[in-house]
C-alpha cells in the first residue's frame, strides 16, 4: 500500500537534491571568492534547471496530494487506482512538462537582447529578476510567465486543494476519533511539505511586490529555493 507514495517520494527527493544543487553550490563559490560574476550561458543555465526542478517539484506536490485523496476517499479500491502504470504515467506527465515549460520559458528570454553591465539583484539567476534587465521589448516573455505561473502553478496548486477538500470531508464522515486521527496521519507529512512549499513561495513574492529591497527579497528567496526542500526529508524521514 505504501509503495505508490514510496515511488514518488523518491522522484521528489531526487528533484529536491537537484532543485539546490542548481543554486547552492554556485552561491557558496561566490562567498568563498568574494566574485558574484555569472556567465551569460551560466546565468541561462542556472534559470532553466531552476525552473525545470520548481516546477517538478510543483506538479509532484499534485501528484502526491491524488495519491492521498484516493487513499483517503477510495480505501479499498487504492490499489486498483493507483497501480504502477498509473503512478509511473503520472511522474512522466510531470517531467516532461516540468521540461518543456523550462524550455520555453529559456527560449523566450534567448531571443531578447541585456543591457550592457547589467547587474541582477540576486543571488541566483531568477526569471524575474533577468527580464527586468532586459532592454528590448519583454511583453510575449511577461505573458508567457505569467501565463505558466497562473496555468501550471495554478492548476496544480488547485488540484491540491480540491483533493484536500475531499479528504476533509471524508474524515469528518468518520465516526470514531480514533479513525479520523489515524486517517489525518495519513497525509500529515504531505501536508506539512505543501504548506512550506507554497507558503514560502507565495511569502517571497508578495515581500518582493511590497517592497523594493534586493537584499530582503533575496533573503525571502533563499527560505523556499534552500530551506524548504532540505526540510522535506527532515518532515517525511521523522513521519516514516
Amino acid at each position: 500500500l505504501h509503495e505508490p507514495m514510496f515511488n514518488l517520494l523518491c522522484n521528489l527527493s531526487l528533484a529536491d537534491i537537484c532543485f539546490t544543487s542548481t543554486t547552492v553550490p554556485k552561491m557558496l563559490v561566490n562567498i568563498q571568492t568574494h566574485s558574484k560574476a555569472i556567465t551569460y550561458a551560466g546565468c541561462i543555465a542556472q534559470m532553466g534547471f531552476f525552473l525545470f526542478f520548481a516546477g517538478l517539484d510543483n506538479f509532484l506536490l499534485a501528484v502526491m496530494a491524488y495519491d492521498r485523496f484516493v487513499a483517503i476517499c477510495h480505501p479499498l479500491h487504492y490499489t486498483v487506482i493507483m497501480n504502477p502504470r498509473l503512478c509511473g504515467l503520472l511522474v512522466q506527465v510531470s517531467w516532461t512538462v516540468s521540461a518543456l515549460n523550462s524550455l520555453l520559458q529559456c527560449l523566450m528570454v534567448l531571443r531578447l537582447s541585456f543591457c550592457p553591465d547589467t547587474e541582477i539583484p540576486h543571488f541566483f539567476c531568477d526569471m524575474k529578476q533577468v527580464v527586468q534587465i532586459i532592454c528590448s521589448d519583454t511583453f510575449l516573455t511577461d505573458m508567457m510567465i505569467y501565463f505558466s505561473a497562473g496555468v501550471l502553478g495554478g492548476g496544480a496548486l488547485a488540484g491540491i486543494l480540491y483533493s484536500y477538500s475531499k479528504i476533509v470531508s471524508s474524515i469528518r464522515a468518520i465516526p470514531l476519533a480514533q479513525g479520523k486521527y489515524k486517517a489525518f496521519s495519513t497525509c500529515a507529512s504531505h501536508l506539512s511539505v505543501v504548506s512550506l512549499f507554497y507558503g514560502t513561495s507565495l511569502g517571497m513574492y508578495l515581500s518582493s511586490a511590497g517592497t523594493h529591497s534586493s537584499q530582503l527579497n533575496a533573503t525571502a528567496s533563499v527560505m523556499y529555493t534552500v530551506v524548504t526542500p532540505m526540510l522535506n526529508p527532515v518532515v517525511y524521514g521523522v513521519r516514516t
